[in-house]
């Protein structure tokens, strides 16, 4: 499933407030998704499991420290609950925010550029930054909000599960090499037999915003004391 950049929002009209831009764009279309778009031989996924995460946010500052991540910016969030029980007994439930790498991104349908792109061999969503304008509206579009403008190359960014870095060089995601706890699963989800697809199978799992017909890459075993 697919759509185009002009027709990924339905309804009469959806405005768009971009920061940094002077007024608005109107999007508006007769239909949301069509098909047609070949599947990656590859599709890179994770799962973060919230009954093994600590918070202890060693994947945010592993993730910082290889991709070169400036401050006030992040790729990666680790987002506790309000405290869960009366003390001493309190407990936390701990979510992970970064880009879901859709299958269905709006962020690529919304860019006039084609800065915005889905790697058609690993199913990455990315940023090719030399064709960035900083029109914002890949981050207005963006259901997850995890997009940010880079502070000093002034392109739009976010995880693209260290595909320059750690990937590049045949290693797992910074995120997942750092964890203590194993919380972090990533591999190929085209892949039966992978750790990854295997996790998804034999664990309760869900998915954020799943309504919006984005097919978000990223799962989560829910956190067992409370709702999700």
């Amino acid at each position: 499933m697919s759509c185009s950049r002009r027709n990924f929002i339905t309804g009469a009209g959806v405005v768009i407030f971009t920061t940094g831009v002077a007024g608005t764009a109107a999007l508006s279309s007769r239909r949301s998704f069509a098909s047609g778009e070949e599947e990656a031989a590859i599709k890179y996924g994770m799962l973060h499991d919230e009954n093994a995460c600590i918070g202890c946010t060693a994947c945010s500052d592993a993730c910082r420290e290889v991709n070169k991540v400036p401050e006030g910016v992040s790729r990666l969030d680790i987002h506790r609950s309000d405290p869960m029980g009366e003390f001493p007994d309190v407990e936390y439930r701990f979510t992970r925010n970064s880009c879901q790498h859709c299958e269905n991104a709006p962020c690529v349908y919304v860019c006039p550029t084609g800065a915005a792109y889905k790697d058609p061999k690993t199913g990455i969503v990315d940023v090719h930054k030399d064709k960035c304008v900083g029109c914002g509206y890949c981050l207005a579009a963006c259901p997850y909000q995890v997009r940010f403008f880079h502070p000093e190359n002034k392109a739009a960014d976010k995880c693209n599960f260290c595909r320059d870095t750690n990937l590049a060089q045949g290693k797992q995601p910074a995120c997942v090499e750092s964890c203590p706890t194993s919380a972090l699963v990533f591999g190929d989800l085209n892949d039966a037999n992978s750790t990854i697809s295997q996790a998804i199978k034999n664990k309760p799992v869900y998915r954020d915003k799943v309504t919006l017909g984005t097919k978000p890459q990223l799962y989560k075993v829910p956190f067992d004391k409370g709702e999700v």
